[in-house]
């Protein structure tokens, strides 16, 4: 395909794939983020694959893995994008994959702005085995593009960096108590259960539950460790007394409040 133009920016999205919709628990609802995205100065972040899902531990809070960087070359870059838009069909596919014979399956959406096409595919049940039909072929090469971007360092083999976030989207949801479970005090003297504000964010990651950014320094004063990833289920009473579950997800570097 020779040489394929790209956005070359730091914050501009080339390539993504992230996963949301269908029925799913809140606190997996409120940690939707993509699992891959490739940036225009060839800077990648991906999730890494998991052979187990995390589970809580004593204090009922569940940590996430950090998620994982890389920098590109602009043959890598081609590669990718020349795979994504030809061979996976991204190039000629249209908006939307529906799955008629699939109830509540998540939608599989991927984002490419390459080679003069700037569009987002969302496929219904990607990942279900639905009934033959005239998408099926094009449904087979969404698969191979999903299977290379969500193991893009195959199982780790391929070097990457922790992917340390410089912001945090914080959503905070009420609870009901749980004799297991004790819930930590309110940390931010300066911040109130009110500033958690429902409303649209960039379309990802629980968009209508009460959220705001965050900063390292604010997510520090939880005290804990090994976090980065993110974390889901964590109890939290505010100064009124009211209980909270706090979720946390990193932000990426174009996504906003």
């Amino acid at each position: 395909m020779g040489n394929i133009d790209h956005p070359t920016g730091a914050t501009d999205v080339v390539l993504r794939i992230e996963q949301g919709g269908g029925f799913v628990p809140i606190d997996f609802l409120a940690n939707q983020s993509p699992d891959f995205t490739l940036f225009g100065n060839g800077v990648i972040v991906f999730k890494p694959r998991l052979a187990t899902v995390p589970q809580p531990g004593p204090d009922g809070v569940v940590k996430l893995p950090p998620w994982r960087t890389r920098t590109l070359d602009e043959d890598q870059i081609q590669d990718l994008i020349s795979f994504a838009l030809g061979r996976s069909g991204l190039g000629v596919a249209r908006a939307t994959y529906s799955a008629t014979d699939i109830a509540d399956a998540p939608d599989t959406i991927f984002t490419i702005r390459a080679g003069g096409v700037a569009k987002t595919v969302t496929i219904n049940a990607l990942n279900e085995e639905t009934r033959p039909g005239p998408d099926s072929v094009a449904r087979q090469a969404f698969v191979k593009l999903a299977e290379r971007l969500q193991d893009y360092d195959q199982g780790g083999s391929i070097p990457s960096d922790p992917y340390l976030p410089a912001r945090y989207r914080g959503l905070l949801t009420p609870r009901d108590a749980d004799p297991l479970v004790r819930p930590i005090a309110w940390p931010w003297p300066g911040l109130k259960a009110a500033d958690f504000r429902p409303g649209p964010t960039d379309g990802s990651g629980g968009a209508m539950l009460p959220h705001r950014t965050m900063s390292p320094n604010e997510v520090a004063a939880l005290n804990l460790t090994g976090m980065e990833g993110g974390l889901q289920s964590m109890a939290i009473r505010a100064p009124d007394g009211t209980l909270y579950s706090l979720a946390l997800r990193p932000l990426l570097v174009d996504e906003g409040d």
